[in-house]
């Protein structure tokens, strides 16, 4: 199901200087428990590593920027929250050599993405976390379909980056057999066919709503998940690019184009951005601030709720503002025949004007959480061949052995995105999948 919302980024590109504040946040790498190697103080390059991951201190995870590192901010018993650093008015860069790709093998691969601090941004299913070099794939997916609400358009991305993109696409197929998935776009199918795509990766075409651009919904399709099988995702495309950059010109670069998107907004755009980079320079004077609104890092389906003080995710292809919604107040509420409002199951007017019509959709659950309803509501949104509300209720019970026969080692939780939305219990779906996996994953280690 496409969610049709008001305030898609217009293909232009917003000149934006930004302030010098970065920071790197752990917790945008599933998975990883984080090791700070640096201290406040310490000078680091672009490329340098700010922390690792504790269980495998191989995969480093790199800076945005070169400059001054200002701050290592802890939460509750210790958590690391993330590591800023203030930039460096001249970059200068960890330089790693350009390499060719075309006589690397797969280890070479690895050993140079892993120096570079960009390996952990590979994640792994089953789990849905960042992977570690110790497990071998038997297949690496890339997803090059972004379908979601208001998404970054990475036809549009990419123009200009195509060397990258080969580099980037050949290197991970020195270490596995490599699938990229894209949608019914006719201009991005050629231009992926004029760069010999084909020649290096299995290009698939996927035809239909969100969410075909879920790389767990193609790896369900194409080759899925058994129990003791590892493949190795790719469900943001730019990371293709991040490692393409890395072979091509020896440095670490972490520029990414962002859609600054939602009916909030007053002139959605495009803006590139870095990765870790502050929020307040894209957010100032930008929507009106005397509305209450909902700026979301990430999309609205899948990302996190931020403020003009957050900073970009790693992960993050757009940055979203939505009405809030806690200072509506409608006559009757619910019961009312509305035309502005978006309702899957009809309970509005509004399904009249048609699926084309744009909706402006504030933050509000509209209830409260109930009971468990089994009415197929997930499955009419989640093409796997999974009964999704039976894993939800295995997950909920800790029923381990029930988790696994119902295909959990193939899930992520964006994969129940649409499901949550859907969802007439109102019951957040993709922390307990989220919570399902951490613990399978305990429980297997």
């Amino acid at each position: 199901m496409d969610i049709r919302l008001q305030g898609k980024a217009q293909k232009e590109r917003l000149q934006l200087q930004p302030n010098g504040s970065y920071a790197l946040v752990p917790d945008d790498f599933e998975g990883v428990t984080p090791k700070v190697v640096v201290h406040e103080g310490d000078m680091v390059k672009a490329g340098e590593a700010l922390f690792v991951n504790k269980q495998y201190p191989d995969v480093k995870f790199a800076s945005p920027v070169s400059g001054r590192v200002t701050a290592i901010e802890r939460g509750e018993r210790r958590k690391v929250l993330c590591v800023k650093v203030e930039a460096d008015k001249e970059q200068s860069y960890v330089d790693y050599g350009r390499r060719d790709v075309a006589r690397m093998d797969g280890e070479a691969v690895v050993s140079a993405l892993l120096d570079a601090g960009i390996f952990g941004y590979i994640n792994q299913l089953p789990y849905a976390v960042s992977t570690n070099p110790e497990t071998r794939p038997k297949a690496i997916f890339v997803s090059a379909l972004r379908d979601k609400p208001l998404a970054c358009d990475f036809a549009y991305e990419v123009q200009g980056q195509e060397q990258d993109f080969m580099t980037g696409l050949t290197a991970l197929s020195k270490i596995a057999k490599t699938h990229v998935g894209i949608g019914i776009q006719p201009d991005l199918h050629a231009q992926l066919q004029q760069m010999g795509v084909e020649q290096i990766a299995e290009l698939t075409v996927f035809d239909g709503p969100c969410p075909a651009g879920n790389v767990g919904v193609q790896v369900n399709h194409l080759d899925p998940v058994n129990k003791g099988e590892v493949v190795w995702t790719i469900g943001d495309p730019t990371v293709v690019l991040f490692i393409g950059r890395l072979f091509n010109s020896g440095r670490v670069d972490l520029r990414r184009l962002v859609a600054f998107c939602g009916s909030e907004v007053k002139k959605p755009c495009h803006v590139e951005m870095k990765v870790g980079q502050e929020l307040r320079t894209l957010l100032s004077n930008s929507y009106d601030e005397s509305h209450h609104v909902r700026i979301v890092n990430g999309n609205v389906l899948t990302g996190r709720q931020t403020t003009k003080d957050g900073f970009l995710g790693a992960h993050s292809s757009e940055v979203t503002v939505i009405p809030e919604g806690d200072d509506a107040d409608e006559l009757l509420g619910w019961a009312m025949p509305r035309l502005k409002q978006f309702s899957v199951n009809r309970s509005y007017f509004a399904w009249l004007f048609g699926k084309k019509k744009e909706y402006a959709l504030d933050a509000r659950v509209k209830g409260g959480e109930r009971h468990i309803i089994m009415s197929g509501e997930y499955d009419r949104v989640l093409p796997m061949d999974i009964y999704g509300e039976y894993l939800v209720k295995a997950i909920i019970t800790g029923d381990i052995d029930r988790m696994e026969q119902l295909g959990i080692y193939e899930v992520s939780p964006e994969d129940f995105a649409l499901a949550e939305f859907v969802d007439s219990s109102k019951l957040e779906l993709q922390r307990i999948v989220r919570q399902g996996l951490n613990n399978l994953r305990k429980e297997n280690s």
